[in-house]
């Protein structure tokens, strides 16, 4: 049986449609919270490593950390503004 599939009735417990609401929401906040760390390490290493070495540089170390601040001030900006254009 593939993950489509319907189980049947005697081979386990029917999940609640709140309970496959809530597990679907805990998936797609680790998924977006996986993309949003990946694009953020890509774009602010692409921006602050001048370099690669086996340390960060002092100066590439507050460009990470700025960037990463920034990205992360950028997103709430963006969801706040999302969440109250919904209402």
């Amino acid at each position: 049986m593939d993950s489509f599939s319907s189980p049947s009735s005697s081979s386990s417990p029917q999940m609640s449609t709140e309970d496959f609401m809530d597990q679907l929401k805990v998936q797609l906040a680790q998924a977006y919270a996986e993309e949003f760390l990946e694009t953020v390490r890509g774009k602010c290493f692409d921006k602050c490593i001048t370099k690669p070495g086996s340390s960060l540089s002092g100066g590439e170390g507050s460009c990470i950390s700025r960037c990463v601040d920034r990205y992360i001030e950028a997103t709430g900006i963006i969801s706040r503004a999302l969440f109250n254009a919904q209402r």
